[in-house]
């Protein structure tokens, strides 16, 4: 595909996909309670940590393959991958927590059972970027989006979080199909090696360290704090994420589909360029979405979240502040990833605790509201220290490395 089409369809793909997570939640929250959303809303962050798992071990390496047949293997090998895996983990979450008491536990068990449904439909997505079909993931993902939704909503008032959560990972079959359906003829005769990603070096083991101490840590914190101190919390702070769902969009469209066109501009400073415009822009369209927000009265806003809205607009400064220094620290990711993908787990390991520290630290202050103001701390920390690193790359850059046909660093280091 051509240059913009990739990036059109790449964006509505992205949409979608986030479309269909808030539609989820939203559906969720006016059909529970705002105790029972609660539990929904911990069970759908433990999938957001293993999903982000994934797409770190096994999504972002894909998206650096490069040459027609090696990224055909890599594809064939990336879903057997993520098949196998996610049987395995799925059922080991299953078999443990059925013997559990609970509605969480019991919401778990039935996450487990579709764990290789979801995870295994969501990474075909990255399969589609690194073959340069992004119509393909959107057509798959559209597909998500008209059957979860209506699913989710034919069920009754009251429904509880283990029914919600067999609904929504069952409705992904059909999308798990079409995918595999548009997938398999790109693929044939490329062979699988699954045991590449059980190698040492692979780069996805790096990358999910640094997913592990950057995104999961203040997601599990964020657990641990529903599990240990208030469970409501986790709930306001979920629903305040789900509203911010536009901007999802854009940050996982720069992250997922950002390296193979961003590998298109030549040049390291024309590269450090133009993700400088993508963070002032994303930056800009996270404080315009926020007074949007903030503007929505109270009676559309219960329509959207339920009971769960009365505490989630109290965060809207909090989250909007946020996103802001997210959009910054989004774009300085993609940079690094194409520049020097090495280069980022320090910063991550390092800045990711001390958003946890700043979260709980927030929370001991001043409660739910401090703890969004202690990761709005902790994701300008971090924006602040990548930008710093790129600086210095950018100082430090061959020149060689400007000239047409150098292969840059990501490029040339295999499985991401």
């Amino acid at each position: 595909m051509r240059t913009r089409s990739a990036i059109v369809s790449s964006v509505a793909d992205q949409a979608v996909a986030a479309l269909t997570n808030i539609a989820v939640l939203v559906v969720a929250a006016r059909l529970s309670s705002a105790a029972a959303f609660s539990v929904f809303s911990m069970v759908y962050m433990v999938f957001t940590v293993l999903l982000g798992m994934n797409v770190s071990y096994v999504g972002q390496a894909l998206v650096l393959e490069r040459g027609s047949d090696r990224v055909r293997a890599a594809c064939r090998s990336a879903v057997a991958f993520t098949a196998l895996a996610s049987s395995v983990i799925g059922a080991a979450m299953a078999a443990g927590l059925f013997l559990a008491t609970g509605p969480t536990a019991r919401a778990v068990a039935v996450l487990g059972l579709v764990l290789p449904v979801v995870l295994t439909q969501d990474g075909m997505r990255y399969c589609f970027s690194a073959l340069r079909l992004p119509h393909h993931a959107l057509a798959a993902d559209t597909v998500r989006l008209l059957v979860a939704v209506p699913a989710l909503a034919a069920q009754p008032q009251g429904a509880g979080a283990v029914r919600l959560v067999a609904v929504w990972g069952l409705s992904a079959v059909p999308a798990l199909l079409t995918g595999a359906v548009l997938l398999r003829p790109r693929l044939a005769g490329a062979r699988a090696d699954v045991g590449t990603y059980l190698r040492r070096g692979h780069l996805g083991q790096r990358f999910v360290v640094e997913f592990g101490v950057g995104n999961a840590t203040s997601q599990l914190a964020v657990i641990g704090l529903g599990l240990f101190a208030a469970p409501l919390a986790v709930g306001a702070l979920r629903g305040a994420t789900t509203l911010y769902g536009p901007m999802n969009v854009l940050y996982n469209s720069a992250t997922a589909f950002g390296p193979p066109l961003l590998n298109r501009v030549r040049g390291t400073d024309d590269k450090v360029r133009a993700t400088a415009v993508l963070a002032l822009a994303l930056a800009w369209t996270a404080a315009a979405w926020t007074a949007v927000l903030m503007l929505l009265p109270d009676r559309v806003g219960r329509q959207l979240l339920g009971d769960t809205w009365t505490a989630s607009a109290a965060l809207l400064p909090a989250s909007g502040s946020q996103y802001a220094g997210i959009a910054l620290g989004t774009s300085a990711l993609l940079t690094l990833r194409v520049l020097r993908p090495r280069a980022t787990l320090p910063i991550q390991v390092v800045f990711s605790l001390a958003s946890v520290v700043c979260m709980l630290g927030g929370y001991a202050l001043d409660g739910v509201p401090g703890a969004a103001w202690g990761l709005c701390a902790g994701s300008a920390l971090k924006a602040a220290a990548l930008w710093r690193r790129i600086a210095v790359v950018r100082r430090a850059a061959d020149p060689a490395a400007d000239r047409p046909g150098h292969v840059t660093a990501a490029a040339s280091a295999g499985p991401h």
